[in-house]
């Protein structure tokens, strides 16, 4: 009986335990979604030819400059027949920011605008590494600014920029999803998981050591008992 109350309890804890994980994980993407939608900032202000970008990952930036017609790719999205339209955009320093402009139906995408342009979107963290080698000549499998330096005469800025809708829309394009950098929740939920697994954890043992004392209490019991009754009267 105290063992089975002390699973029981142990087990609303830990289920405690993953709730409070929850909120913390829907605060990170709550923190997320408020940073995408901040104002912009400058581009220049968070990512610099040559330097990392770190702060600036998950930011709505503002820059300028031209497109390079040349410097257009094709990056194939789960949906079968559409793509991201990537595209090469420099800027007055000579630096190329990497656009992913909007989403077309189909492998033709519109070329970029011509002449000086003013875009706003999200800066976003390199894309992880996918094996590309079947892919037609004009695509690449992701957005991964290694293999983007080998393609395109630099110097890159670190990350690309995901454009607003509205921009994207201006291009005759859909606007291509966000997948936004992870941000932490609260500190204190984190710790509150960790304090709920303590106390499950706590409770199974002083079950089964409250369990173990009564069961030797009560062999104790039963052999005193036991000697008594054997007495000679």
């Amino acid at each position: 009986m105290v063992i089975a109350l002390g699973i029981g309890l142990a087990a609303i804890m830990v289920v405690l335990g993953f709730w409070q994980l929850e909120v913390y994980d829907r605060q990170g993407s709550a923190t997320a979604a408020r940073r995408a939608s901040a104002p912009p900032v400058p581009l220049g202000s968070v990512a610099r030819p040559g330097a990392t970008a770190i702060e600036g990952y998950g930011r709505s930036v503002a820059f300028d400059g031209s497109y390079d017609p040349a410097l257009q790719l094709l990056v194939p999205m789960e949906d079968a027949g559409q793509f991201r339209v990537l595209s090469g955009l420099r800027q007055a320093d000579g630096s190329v920011v990497a656009v992913v402009r909007g989403i077309v139906s189909g492998p033709n995408a519109l070329p970029p605008p011509t002449g000086p342009v003013r875009q706003v979107g999200v800066l976003l963290p390199t894309e992880e590494h996918l094996p590309d080698s079947d892919l037609p000549s004009g695509q690449i499998a992701s957005v991964r600014l290694p293999a983007l330096a080998q393609q395109w005469p630099g110097p890159l800025i670190d990350g690309f920029v995901t454009l607003s809708s509205a921009d994207a829309s201006s291009q005759g394009l859909a606007a291509a999803p966000l997948q936004l950098p992870e941000s932490p929740g609260r500190v204190r939920n984190v710790a509150y998981v960790g304090q709920w697994w303590l106390f499950a954890a706590f409770t199974l043992f002083m079950g089964f050591r409250m369990a173990r004392d009564l069961g030797v209490r009560e062999a104790e019991v039963a052999e005193i008992t036991a000697e008594q009754g054997a007495e000679p009267t």
